[in-house]
C-alpha cells in the first residue's frame, strides 16, 4: 500500500519505532463486525440462534467479529429482521461510550449512514427522542432506512446544517454525538479511495469544519449534558487540537473518563497546543495495536451536577441521571412542543388496529396527506426543518383502504399482531418473500405480519393460503 509522502512523514513523527508495525498492518485484511440490536434481542438470545462464526469485540458488549470468508450477514434473514447492524469494530466505540439514559433527548449530528444512530436508538429502548441529522440529503436517505430497519420509532430524521439546528435547539439535548467529518486516515485499509483522496491540506480544512460543527453542538447541549466527539483519523490537528478548541468555547466543558480497553491509547497532551493534561482522557485506536481500524474518541461534559439539577428544575422535570423521576415531573419533561393535529381517524385505520394484541395511544397519531404517523411523546416543533421522517411512519390510506408501512412492521414485536406467518430462517419461503415473490402460507385472510423465527420482516396479505407480498420494493433481497 503506497501512502502519501506527507502522511507517511506525519505518521513516523507520531509513532516513532511503532511506524513499521503500523505500515505492516495496512497490508493485512480489515476486520468485519456486526453489532446486535439489543432493542429487539438480547446478546445472549442472539447467540442461541447465531448462524455465524463470531468472536466478541472486547470494547463493545454487543459487538462481534465475523469471518468474511465464511459468513454473509448482509444476505441473512436476520439482517432483514433488523437484529444486527454491520459495522467496522472500531466504529462501534463512540456510541458505546456515550452514556444513554431512558427518556434522554439525543442528537446524532453527522449521522449517516446510521451506525451510531441505530445504537443510540436501541439504547433509548423506545423512550425519549433521537434526532438523527445529516447535512447531505442523499446520505440521509440511507440513514432513514437503517433507523427504520432497526425498528426505531421515536426518531426525527432530518437533513439540516448545524447552525440551523442550533437556532431551534439551544441547550435542548441531554446527549450529543459528533462523529465528525474528517480526513479518514484511520480508514485507509478499509477504502483505497481514502488514500487517493488524501492531500496535504486535508487536515487543516477538516479541522476548520470540525470546530465549526463542535461550536454549534456545544450550544445545543444542556447544562449537565454529555457529548462524544469522534473521528476516524490520526491527525492531532483534527483530534487533540479540535478538542482543545471545543473546550475553549465554554468554561463549563470538561473531559470525562470512561471505561476503556487495555489496548486503547490515551490522548496526547504533547500533540496539542495547550498542554492540557486532561487530554489523556481521550482515546486513540491504532490498527496495529488492536483488531480494528483507526479511531479517536472523547467524552465531554457541560457543567456539573448542580448545573444539571438547575436546568431540570427550570424544565419542571426533576430528572435524575439514571432516568428516574416521579410521574408528575416526568410528564412535564416528556411534554414536547409539537402540536399533533387532532382529528377523527378514518374507519379503515381503526379497523386495521383491531388486529393488534397491544394498545396504541391514538391521541399521538396524526394523518398528513393520507399518511399516518405515530408521534413520540416529547416531539419538538419541526416547522421549517428539512424532514425525512417525523416519528414513526405507520402507513398510508389508499382509496378507502389502509396499507401499513414497512417501517411500522419493523417496529413491532413478533406477538404484537394477531395474524402472523412465522417462518424459520432456513425456509425457502423467507428468501422468496424477501425477493418480493408471492408465497404459500397458512393463516386468516387479510393482513398478516411476516416473521422469521419470531421476528418481524414485513407485511403480506393472505387470501386462501396465498400471501400477496407487501415487502418494500427498495429493501428487497437481490
Amino acid at each position: 500500500m503506497e501512502l502519501p509522502k506527507t502522511f507517511e512523514t506525519n505518521m513516523r513523527a507520531l509513532l516513532g519505532d511503532e511506524y513499521e508495525k503500523y505500515a505492516e498492518c495496512l497490508e493485512k485484511p480489515m476486520f468485519h463486525g456486526i453489532r446486535i440490536n439489543t432493542m429487539k434481542i438480547s446478546v445472549s438470545d442472539f447467540l442461541k440462534i447465531n448462524p455465524f462464526h463470531l468472536k466478541a469485540v472486547p470494547w463493545c458488549e454487543n459487538g462481534f467479529y465475523y469471518d468474511e470468508k465464511l459468513d454473509k450477514p448482509s444476505k441473512h434473514p436476520y439482517y432483514y429482521a433488523g437484529l444486527y447492524y454491520i459495522q467496522e469494530p472500531s466504529a462501534m466505540t463512540p456510541a458505546n461510550v456515550l452514556p444513554v439514559c431512558n427518556h434522554d433527548r439525543i442528537l446524532d449530528l453527522c449521522a449517516a449512514p446510521g451506525g451510531k444512530s441505530t445504537e443510540l436508538g436501541a439504547k433509548l429502548n423506545g423512550t425519549g427522542l433521537l434526532v438523527s441529522n445529516d447535512i447531505s440529503a442523499s446520505r440521509a436517505k440511507a440513514l432513514l432506512k437503517n433507523i427504520e430497519l432497526f425498528g426505531i420509532g421515536n426518531a426525527l430524521v432530518i437533513s439540516e446544517a448545524p447552525h440551523k439546528l442550533k437556532e431551534r435547539f439551544f441547550e435542548y439535548f441531554d446527549k450529543i454525538l459528533i462523529d465528525a467529518p474528517c480526513s479518514g486516515e484511520g480508514m485507509f485499509r478499509k477504502s483505497a479511495s481514502m488514500i487517493t483522496a488524501w492531500s496535504d491540506d486535508k487536515n487543516e480544512s477538516f479541522a476548520k469544519l470540525q470546530r465549526e460543527i463542535a461550536g454549534y453542538a456545544v450550544d445545543m447541549l444542556k447544562p449537565g449534558g454529555k457529548l462524544v466527539y469522534s473521528t476516524c483519523t490520526f491527525s492531532p490537528m483534527e483530534n487533540e487540537q479540535s478538542v482543545e478548541y471545543m473546550l475553549s468555547l465554554d468554561e463549563r466543558l470538561s473531559l470525562c473518563e470512561f471505561d476503556r480497553w487495555e489496548e486503547f491509547d490515551g490522548g496526547h497532551p504533547e500533540w496539542g497546543t495547550t498542554k492540557n493534561d486532561d487530554l489523556k482522557k481521550c482515546v486513540r485506536l491504532w490498527p496495529h495495536r488492536l483488531d480494528g481500524e483507526g479511531h479517536f474518541v472523547c467524552l465531554v461534559k457541560k457543567g456539573n451536577e448542580a448545573d444539571r439539577q438547575a436546568d431540570n428544575e427550570r424544565a419542571g422535570s426533576g430528572m435524575l441521571d439514571d432516568g428516574i423521576a416521579d410521574s408528575g415531573s416526568m410528564a412535564a419533561y416528556m411534554k414536547g412542543s409539537y402540536k399533533i393535529k387532532a382529528s377523527k381517524l378514518p374507519d379503515e385505520i381503526t379497523e386495521f388496529f383491531k388486529g393488534f394484541n397491544c394498545a396504541f395511544d391514538f391521541s399521538r397519531m396524526e394523518v398528513s396527506q393520507d399518511k399516518l404517523y405515530y408521534i413520540p411523546e416529547c416531539f419538538p416543533e419541526v416547522k421549517g426543518l428539512r424532514i425525512l421522517r417525523c416519528g414513526l411512519y405507520v402507513g398510508e390510506i389508499k382509496k378507502k383502504r389502509f396499507e401499513p408501512s414497512q417501517a411500522f412492521a419493523m417496529s413491532l414485536s413478533g406477538d404484537a399482531y394477531k395474524n402472523t406467518v412465522n417462518l424459520s430462517c432456513d425456509d425457502i419461503r423467507v428468501t422468496k418473500y424477501l425477493k418480493g415473490e408471492t408465497i404459500e402460507a397458512e393463516g386468516k385472510n387479510g393482513w398478516a405480519l411476516v416473521l422469521v423465527d419470531g421476528y418481524s420482516l414485513g407485511w403480506g396479505k393472505l387470501a386462501n393460503g396465498i400471501l400477496k407480498n407487501k415487502y418494500l420494493p427498495g429493501w428487497r433481497l437481490t
